[in-house]
């Protein structure tokens, strides 16, 4: 599955690259976002929890009012009939609202990288502003068995266990940038692999010749970075196509071959941009045929000869600048 963590692990070699540091390794990416997406799943659940303590304690509040009531007009009939004081009576016990605990944030091993591979997903919305609270308590919780603490205290701890096996896929990563007015996106650069390779390996290298070696874009700066969106695309299930339109718009996409004037080509689409373009099959096959460098006319495509295509799917995620950054923010506090 392509997740927005692989995208994140992106965004984190891409800024050490441009920040002149050292990048956190792929498995501390991983784990670090994974904690961090659990702790924001579990703030709704402690809120409703404080909000249902909240209403016990008002509706509690509220018998003892009526308690209270009841106890003084009591009182005052004794005194008419007896002239004497009764004892005081012991304040009756208000409920404390209980509020849920933060897990410990575990120490995060930075041994060999793993991941795992899935259908498409969509970006991943995180409010940084909302959690802040939840994930400021989980920081000062778990700071001394974070990633960021190998000290003394490490030789104490218990051996980790190994970590999963890491997977190989073919990949793509995209940069594009994201119009602060419209939100639409632009193409800023887009590198990928036809073998197999692993995903910690494979997400870096292509995530900076993405950025610094696409021959359509000028290197990416520094000033750009709070405007780029990454997405990773994982791809899988190639199969040879009968014929250059056998293939479904929208879920495949087309890598193609041939040769004309003694002059090998080839090129690919991933899936969403002949969708994304509002292309039909033939206009995306003769805009690829250009982009691999063919110089004929459009009409005359078919008259290639032996054109091979071989379709595919891909698995995508996305993330922006700003979740990325929420999720950096939250990491880097780990450390105080």
């Amino acid at each position: 599955m392509a997740t927005p963590a692989h995208c994140a692990y992106c965004f984190e070699i891409l800024a050490a690259e441009l920040e002149d540091r050292e990048p956190l390794e792929y498995r501390q990416v991983l784990d670090l976002w994974a904690q961090y997406e659990d702790l924001k799943r579990s703030k709704p659940a402690e809120t409703e929890e404080d909000n249902e303590d909240e209403q016990d304690a008002k509706l509690q509040d509220g018998d003892d009012l009526e308690v209270d009531s009841e106890m003084e007009g009591s009182e005052e009939a004794d005194e008419d009939d007896d002239g004497e004081d009764d004892e005081p009576r012991e304040e009756l016990a208000q409920p404390v609202p209980s509020k849920l605990s933060l897990p410990s944030i575990s120490r995060l091993q930075a041994s060999s990288p793993a991941s795992a591979s899935s259908a498409p997903s969509t970006p991943s919305s995180l409010s940084t502003n909302s959690s802040n609270a939840a994930l400021e308590s989980a920081s000062k919780s778990s700071s001394k068995t974070s990633f960021f603490s190998f000290g003394s205290r490490r030789s104490q701890q218990p051996s980790p266990a190994a970590p999963p096996k890491e997977e190989e896929h073919p990949l793509f990563v995209t940069w594009n940038t994201v119009s602060s007015r419209s939100g639409n996106k632009s193409l800023r650069g887009c590198i990928g692999t036809f073998e197999a390779q692993k995903l910690g390996v494979g997400l870096k290298m292509n995530a900076m010749t993405a950025a610094f070696d696409d021959h359509r874009f000028s290197p990416i700066s520094v000033s750009e970075l709070p405007t780029l969106s990454s997405s990773v695309t994982l791809l899988t299930n190639f199969t040879p196509a009968s014929h250059a339109l056998d293939w479904t718009l929208g879920t495949h996409g087309i890598r193609i071959s041939f040769s004309h004037d003694r002059k090998r080509y080839n090129a690919t689409y991933l899936p969403d941009v002949a969708v994304e373009q509002g292309w039909s099959k033939e206009e995306t096959i003769v805009s690829l045929m250009k982009k691999a460098g063919w110089r004929g006319r459009s009409g005359e495509w078919r008259d290639v000869k032996g054109l091979g295509v071989v379709r595919y799917e891909g698995m995508k995620a996305s993330l922006g600048w700003a979740d990325w950054r929420g999720w950096r923010s939250w990491a880097e506090r780990l450390k105080s």
